[in-house]
């Protein structure tokens, strides 16, 4: 058994009133998980969500917060293909009220993968969800073909820059959406090969000029509403969009007679991982590759200590560019 601390919702609300830090024991892994002494913590809206309620797969108060981790392998169960001692990242067992800000936390054996040598703690703990559910909406879901035209919406945050360094390995021209010259330059520090700041542009001149009057082949939207309807304007012939998030608060409106007589797919994307553990580990194994070899890398943002927390939640209504990462050790 191991003894710490970790923040936990014990209420729905404001985060400084919301979440607190409580001394907790963890137990031998179940099957299926290890137990790793957490170093760095990803963050990200969802933590403002589930702190206010409004996070559709979680239940009442108590419950850890924190959906992604990196740290040190010590304890797993018989069979396990971790051993004590490995140096892990992945995604927590949030969805049983087991989160990642805490000082130990348990991580399913199939959403994670070994740390690749020179990645730091801090891209470490942030690369899990948003690389996951970029494969699962530009590999499984919606593929995107070398050669074809990726516009990514919010395309400097967590999700975004995710998108954009995984439409880029796999030969995609990336568009970037977002809402300052400041964001627009990271992005492009980031791998985006055009920018169009929602706020000040005309998107759909914008969209048609860079791409010739064709339109795009893929939106990657991790943030619906109106932005994301006025990005399908611009969606090509036989296009789809991914519908990742709801960032604006609400999820893209859809038009099924626009969507026929202009011949266009929507996908949801929930990525949950794959029952088949070997097919699952296939997929950690290919995101590990890319990173090893330089071609994704986790965007890093702000860092937060361990006891700013609650503060660092509250701040995820309007982040800035790049990747939240917790430093818990």
């Amino acid at each position: 058994m191991f003894s710490g601390r970790a923040w936990r919702v014990v209420r729905f609300g404001d985060p400084k009133a919301a979440v607190e830090l409580q001394e907790m024991t963890w137990r031998e892994p179940s099957p299926g998980q290890v137990l790793i002494r957490t170093r760095t913590a990803g963050a990200g809206l969802p933590d403002v969500l589930m702190t206010a309620g409004h996070f559709p797969l979680l239940g009442e108060p108590p419950f850890g917060l924190g959906e992604e981790v990196a740290g040190e392998v010590v304890a797993v169960p018989p069979g396990s293909r971790f051993a004590v001692g490995d140096q892990v990242a992945g995604i927590t067992a949030f969805l049983e009220g087991w989160g990642g800000y805490a000082e130990y936390a348990y991580v399913r054996e199939m959403s994670a993968m070994r740390i690749p040598v020179g990645m730091t703690d801090e891209q470490a703990g942030g690369f899990p969800i948003g690389f996951r559910t970029a494969y699962a909406g530009l590999v499984e879901r919606a593929p995107v073909e070398a050669g074809q035209t990726l516009l990514v919406l919010g395309a400097a945050g967590s999700s975004g820059a995710t998108a954009v360094q995984l439409g880029k390995a796999l030969g995609a021209t990336v568009i970037a959406i977002a809402g300052s010259q400041e964001k627009l330059n990271f992005c492009t520090r980031n791998g985006a090969d055009h920018g169009v700041n929602y706020r000040t542009d005309d998107m759909t001149a914008r969209i048609a000029e860079i791409t010739e009057g064709r339109g795009v082949d893929l939106i990657y939207d991790p943030v619906g509403g109106d932005t994301a309807a006025t990005a399908l304007r611009s969606i090509a012939r036989n296009g789809r969009i991914a519908m990742i998030g709801l960032a604006s608060g609400a999820p893209v409106s859809l038009d099924s007679m626009d969507m026929l007589l202009r011949n266009y797919t929507a996908v949801g994307v929930l990525a949950t991982g794959d029952d088949d553990a070997e097919k699952e580990a296939a997929v950690w194994d290919h995101l590990r590759g890319l990173a090893e070899r330089g071609a994704i890398t986790t965007p890093v943002g702000k860092v937060y200590g361990f006891d700013d927390v609650p503060r660092m939640i509250a701040e995820q209504i309007a982040p800035g560019a790049g990747k939240t990462v917790v430093r818990v050790a």
